[in-house]
């Protein structure tokens, strides 16, 4: 098998990169582990930067997004039992987000692939990337339980941290931070109880208000990173979301049936550098933020919107620039991602070693935020996201 663009992983970023070069006349293939029905139902990120939402529309895949999707013009922090709503359009020159979950994401690609695009591939595992420092890279898959090779012009890795193209790259570098704490996540069939998403920080640790509809909550809590999601009874884990939540007006937490738990660990990680000969990395394997700051999906985005833009200069010029500055263009824009989300961890979770010192400096951060129309600009410029490319 012979293609242009070798994509490792049908997550949303191989997905869109794979409509984008589509859009572009580039043919590609995209190689899946897993079958359709569980890429279609694997649930991740939610929130879609401006520019991711912008992207999506421009690869003419936003229809059901724009009839579906939630459109936020803002956060609130809540702390000390305050409440504090960052405006985004007014703050941004009116920017926004759009509440649109990954599965959601995913089946509108699946859709446009199948019908449009080149091979998708699933249950298709990709087993290694050969010659990638040759202008002939290789993928060994394994489909139907037979071996057979993909040669391509370009490999991009975007099957996340476990998969084998970040192992293909010799000599990385990588930068870590593991956090002392995990989300306990579930989603219930209950309206949200704000129309918008609640960061709340709270001497008992953080909790996250969210929504994947009007009629689906997606709410988490701060818990040791040992916790075992089914020790939390539902009875529990509504009870300690309402003393986080807590105000001193009379806003009150819905209540519905739990239908998922899960936990989800907290990292920061970057491997650098994102490419190696031809084979380039993309997403989760490259690069992986705390969930605080909304950023590993539309990150993913960037990458492969790079990457297009990049290939697609070289098919109309010859000239590799674009190429070659691909993983120096991604990883300004990755740093100052996994900035944000660091800080957005540090400043509303609690660590289980908090001095009284470092309780009242988070305090303080958060009176500056909610008191500084400079530092109110700087939370949403970079929740709404940074600049791709």
């Amino acid at each position: 098998m012979r293609t242009t663009v070798g994509i490792i992983g049908a997550g949303p970023a191989g997905l869109l990169l794979a409509r984008l070069l589509h859009n572009a006349g580039i043919d590609s293939v995209v190689l899946e582990s897993r079958d359709r029905a569980y890429v279609e139902r694997r649930q991740r990120a939610g929130i879609l930067e401006q520019g991711t939402v912008d992207v999506l529309r421009g690869a003419g895949a936003g229809e059901r997004m724009d009839r579906k999707g939630l459109r936020h013009d803002g956060i609130e922090l809540r702390f000390d039992r305050r409440r504090h709503r960052v405006d985004f359009p007014a703050l941004t020159g009116g920017r926004s987000v759009m509440v649109y979950a990954q599965t959601e994401v995913c089946k509108d690609l699946i859709a446009l692939q199948l019908e449009e695009g080149g091979p998708l591939l699933f249950e298709t595992e990709a087993l290694a990337v050969e010659g990638a420092d040759t202008d002939r890279p290789r993928v060994r898959f394994r489909r139907e339980g037979a071996e057979d090779v993909l040669e391509c012009d370009y490999v991009v890795g975007c099957d996340g941290f476990w998969g084998v193209a970040r192992s293909a790259v010799p000599d990385g570098r990588t930068f870590e931070r593991t956090y002392p704490f995990s989300w306990l996540g579930i989603l219930a069939d209950v309206a949200p109880s704000h129309d918008e998403l609640v960061y709340a920080r709270h001497d008992r640790g953080f909790a996250l208000l969210s929504m994947r509809s009007p009629s689906v909550s997606r709410l988490y809590l701060q818990v040791p990173a040992d916790t075992d999601a089914d020790s939390w009874s539902d009875e529990e884990i509504w009870d300690e979301l309402e003393r986080r939540f807590e105000t001193d007006d009379d806003w009150s937490l819905r209540r519905g049936p739990i239908t998922q738990k899960s936990v989800t660990p907290m990292r920061s990680y970057v491997h650098e550098p994102m490419r190696h000969g031809h084979l380039f990395l993309a997403g989760d394997a490259a690069h992986i933020v705390p969930p605080t700051g909304a950023k590993g999906l539309n990150l993913a985005v960037g990458d492969v919107v790079t990457f297009a833009r990049a290939l697609a200069h070289r098919t109309a010029t010859g000239s590799d620039e674009l190429l070659d500055a691909y993983s120096a263009t991604c990883l300004r824009r990755v740093w100052q991602a996994e900035r944000f989300s660091y800080d957005m961890t540090t400043l509303l979770h609690t660590a289980p070693d908090v001095t009284p010192f470092e309780d009242r400096l988070q305090l303080a951060r958060l009176d500056r935020i909610t008191s500084s129309r400079a530092a109110e600009t700087d939370l949403a410029e970079a929740y709404t996201g940074f600049p791709i490319g």
